[in-house]
């Protein structure tokens, strides 16, 4: 589904993303590690075209993602569901409108081709992904009023309420406690078998991560260290690889 060649990427000066090689097949569950400001956001900015590289290519079903139109990148960009690390809240609006937003947003911009979903649906379906993060009867308070992990959930049900096609997840249960992670990734793995999905999944919680995604890959210093099994990274041959995946702090990372 998705092919990374050669990509580069830099910010003011400095090399980000130093000549990637990844592909990513239709259904694929893979997860990305690697330490702090080792790029994995802006690669998974890359991947959905909201970042355009600097060097390389990015194809998506073949298709090259440089010679896009903005009109088809838009096309595109609507066949993924994204949590960011913030998880990109809109303030204004009510929990179960955020959670409701993609659908509304795809029903505006559909055009004769596309069957549409009635409000009632619409509705329907905010609730019921609410009621699988477990915030049943937050449908009417504002992201204010949350916790910072209830706020994670709702982003997560955001992400999966269209159903898209590609599903990126940046730190899916970054400040959660270990029960509520569990549940998070047993819903994670509920709809990716239901879906059929393709998943990428960022996360530091390596235990929680290893035991969900097959493959992993890691990055460091802007380039691709390990891509693999995810049983297989703790002995990995490069030293820096398995120092990160097994926590040691033997020497710098």
């Amino acid at each position: 589904m998705l092919a990374l060649e050669a990509v580069r990427k830099r910010f003011r000066g400095e090399a980000v993303l130093d000549g990637i090689d990844l592909t990513v097949k239709r259904g694929e569950c893979l997860g990305l590690i690697g330490p702090a400001a080792s790029g994995k956001s802006v690669l998974l900015k890359v991947l959905c075209g909201l970042y355009h590289p600097d060097g390389g290519s990015v194809r998506w079903d073949g298709e090259d993602l440089a010679r896009a139109t903005e009109e088809r990148l838009m096309e595109l960009r609507a066949r993924v569901g994204m949590l960011f690390q913030n998880n990109a809240l809109f303030d204004f609006l009510t929990v179960g409108e955020n959670v409701a937003f993609p659908l509304r947003m795809r029903e505006r911009h559909a055009d004769n081709t596309h069957t549409a979903t009635s409000g009632d649906e619409i509705e329907r379906r905010a609730l019921a992904r609410l009621r699988a993060v477990g915030l049943s009867g937050s449908e009417h308070k504002h992201p204010s009023e949350l916790s910072g992990g209830m706020r994670k959930r709702v982003g997560i049900a955001r992400a999966l309420i269209a159903r898209p096609d590609l599903v990126i997840y940046d730190e899916p249960t970054a400040g959660l406690d270990p029960v509520t992670t569990s549940k998070i990734y047993d819903l994670l793995r509920r709809d990716q078998a239901e879906t059929g999905a393709t998943v990428i999944v960022v996360s530091s919680d390596l235990d929680a991560l290893m035991a969900f995604v097959p493959r992993v890959a890691m990055l460091h210093g802007g380039r691709l260290r390990y891509d693999g099994p995810a049983a297989a990274a703790a002995d990995a041959p490069d030293p820096v690889v398995r120092q990160f995946v097994r926590g040691e702090i033997e020497g710098p990372l």
